[in-house]
């Protein structure tokens, strides 16, 4: 397992990673994690490995994109000075260019998305021990859909990413694609993005994997 005792991990995004976490920062007792794979993560590391006291922030904002994320890195991570920093962005720079085709303002282009998110990545690395960058999803089984192509794209843009500096990769895709082969999307995401608690089961495992939890451990 990546982590060790007393590590801080703060994980940042958007609305799948906010999920109602508590304001300023959401670290706490009860809800402050949200109600989504979040508070799932911790709740494992807890379970698993209770001995290494982890410590989870939720920084995550509703609506936000690489662009916004950019704006408050120094607040909502850096001054945080956390150990490991987990990343999920895209879903809204994706969207944006779709449920908002006319507002161009609002989109975050693959270029923009790729130099931002790494910039983000290679100015903070050197400062913790690691770091995690979910891809962007689209729990859509079409691979020739219009959004769903893009949205591979910009989940290619971060795997390359994870490899230039050394992130752990957590294709969060393909965590998904198992499921799809047996229910429709809208039983996972209503809206085709934010997940229901199956949903984020499946984010949750997938990120736990990436960081090489051991399922079977049993507590010392």
């Amino acid at each position: 397992m990546k982590l060790a005792a007393g590590d801080k991990l703060v994980m940042i995004g958007n609305s799948i990673t906010d999920c109602g976490r508590k304001r300023p920062v959401g670290e706490g007792r009860e809800d402050a994690l949200g109600h989504g794979y979040v508070a799932l993560v911790k709740g494992w590391l807890d379970a698993l490995y209770p001995e290494l006291a982890i410590r989870v922030v939720n920084m995550g904002i509703s609506g936000n994109t690489v662009r916004d994320l950019k704006a408050r890195w120094q607040t909502d991570v850096l001054d945080l000075k956390p150990d490991w920093v987990s990343v999920m962005i895209g879903i809204n720079d994706v969207w944006r260019q779709f449920d908002h085709p006319l507002i161009k303002e609002s989109h975050v282009y693959p270029d923009e998305y790729r130099q931002t998110l790494d910039e983000l990545v290679a100015a903070t690395r050197p400062a913790v021990k690691g770091i995690v960058l979910m891809t962007p999803f689209y729990p859509e089984p079409n691979k020739q859909d219009a959004m769903r192509a893009r949205m591979d794209e910009y989940g290619s843009i971060a795997r390359q990413i994870a490899e230039r500096h050394g992130a752990v990769l957590v294709d969060t895709q393909a965590a998904f694609e198992p499921l799809l082969r047996h229910v429709y999307p809208a039983a996972l995401c209503w809206d085709r993005v934010h997940p229901n608690i199956t949903g984020h089961t499946v984010l949750a495992r997938a990120f736990l994997d990436g960081i090489g939890a051991d399922w079977n451990r049993r507590v010392p």
